[in-house]
């Protein structure tokens, strides 16, 4: 990822919308963080742990960036509550074995993917911000690669109940938007 820093924004200058983002995006990342420390609680496979060790890293690096931008009286109120859901959205697939994690890790990223996307589509639009839109579009390619890597180890196997738990994290994670967008 460019290591480009970009100072925090100015809340008055921002848009509505745009602080809604940013929050659910803090959200989004806190909430990444957890997922990898959940896998690393639960999980013993070694593949798993280096896995889960690598894109720890990188998801910190999003959160840092994301909080170093984000003016602090239009942070989230709720991580305690992102952190929580996402060590069990982590730690409960670890119990399954590999496949429930990739499956897991594939459908966070899937949709993180898509909402990062919006936010730069229309930062486009708009033409604003250039460089908090290069650091989410940074993000975004992190996040396009654990997708990938995700669905790569994963392979074809997508039984059932894969499915069902795949469409309840993504529920949690529109839901988690939602919320953090108000």
């Amino acid at each position: 990822m460019n290591d480009t820093a970009i100072t925090q924004l100015d809340s008055k200058q921002l848009p509505a919308w745009l602080l809604g983002e940013l929050r659910s995006d803090q959200a989004g990342e806190t909430g990444a963080v957890a997922i990898y420390r959940g896998i690393l609680w639960a999980s013993k496979d070694a593949s798993i742990r280096r896995f889960a060790e690598h894109h720890l890293l990188t998801e910190q690096d999003h959160l840092q960036k994301i909080d170093s931008v984000i003016p602090a009286k239009s942070r989230s109120r709720l991580l305690p509550l992102w952190r929580a859901a996402g060590f069990v959205t982590g730690a409960l697939p670890s119990l399954f074995g590999a496949r429930a994690i990739y499956a897991t890790i594939a459908a966070v990223e899937t949709f993180v993917d898509e909402h990062y996307l919006q936010q730069i589509e229309r930062l486009d639009r708009e033409n604003l911000f250039p460089e908090l839109r290069d650091l989410l579009a940074n993000c975004r390619e992190d996040e396009i690669e654990h997708k990938q890597e995700a669905e790569l180890a994963l392979g074809s196997a997508n039984h059932f109940g894969l499915r069902v738990w795949c469409k309840i994290v993504d529920f949690g994670s529109r839901a988690a938007v939602a919320i953090e967008r108000l």
